[in-house]
């Protein structure tokens, strides 16, 4: 499943970031699919995304002046989170795929977590109500508002979008200031310490997890468990890439869906699939 996985990932980043004009030209794609949202944290400035990052687009819609409820870009947060929760995170988001690469580094001793984790697992929260929300909206723009979490916090923008262009834009070159160090210094720390921590980005600051982490109990495709035939060797538990418990596989919004825990069963007794009775799926 393992390999299953990268698979996925890497043809979906492919297909997620095709326009290959964009890379040659420096150019950012404007057509129309940029209307629609992939379900990853993908930077509509990559020069290659064909569509928007649902939380872009969400800081977006707070941006404007006559502020409503952003009911599209909600539909798809509850369309994809319904369906697939953190399978989202697991098996489809281009900066995840980066994380996932850099750990395989034979370098450092790894590390599951980082020290107090069970505080820190709740950064991702802040993010979404501090940047995405209240700051996309009024606290750090004043009367100009500006999309806070992709100004100044977003690794994947930085990786995808800023450094491709800098590198094809002699101009944009020329006009960095403060804010990209700060910005790229943030991507640094976190691209060395997912060699080490398996993907600290989205354990602990990404929004986009948060989101679809609320959805983990009830969406279609969870992780079963049949606690008949479990023998308690806790072979999953070792396996699991962010250390939960049997009990808490799946249903916790931590659970990215990776499989690795399914692959490392003895008794085949977790098996990744669509859930058939959600009452059983939130009971678990």
């Amino acid at each position: 499943m393992s390999k299953l996985r990268l698979a996925v990932q890497m043809l979906f980043t492919f297909f997620t970031n095709g326009y290959l004009y964009g890379f040659m030209d420096g150019k950012i794609y404007k057509g129309s699919l940029k209307y629609a949202c992939v379900p990853g944290l993908n930077c509509y400035s990559c020069p290659g995304a064909v569509a928007s990052c649902p939380i872009g687009a969400l800081q977006a819609l707070l941006n404007q002046h006559k502020t409503g409820i952003p009911f599209g870009v909600l539909g798809v947060f509850f369309l994809f989170g319904s369906v697939l929760g953190r399978f989202v995170c697991g098996w489809l988001c281009p900066f995840g795929l980066v994380q996932d690469l850099l750990h395989k580094i034979p370098l450092f001793r790894k590390r599951k977590r980082l020290p107090f984790h069970h505080i820190l697992k709740y950064g991702k929260y802040v993010v979404l109500v501090s940047l995405v929300g209240i700051g996309s909206m009024f606290l750090f723009g004043g009367f100009a508002k500006v999309p806070a979490f992709c100004k100044y916090l977003c690794p994947s923008g930085t990786f995808l979008g800023a450094l491709p262009l800098l590198a094809m834009d002699e101009g944009l070159r020329s006009q960095i200031g403060g804010l990209f160090y700060w910005k790229f210094g943030v991507l640094l720390v976190i691209l060395v310490l997912s060699v080490k921590v398996y993907r600290p980005f989205c354990q602990y600051l990404c929004p986009l997890g948060a989101v679809y982490g609320w959805f983990n109990r009830f969406s279609l495709v969870q992780i079963h468990w049949d606690k008949e035939r479990c023998i308690s060797c806790g072979l999953c538990e070792k396996a699991c890439p962010v250390a939960l418990p049997v009990e808490e596989i799946s249903c916790s919004p931590e659970c990215i869906r990776c499989g690795k825990c399914v692959e490392s069963c003895p008794e085949n007794c977790l098996h990744l699939g669509k859930s058939m009775d959600s009452h059983a799926a939130l009971s678990r």
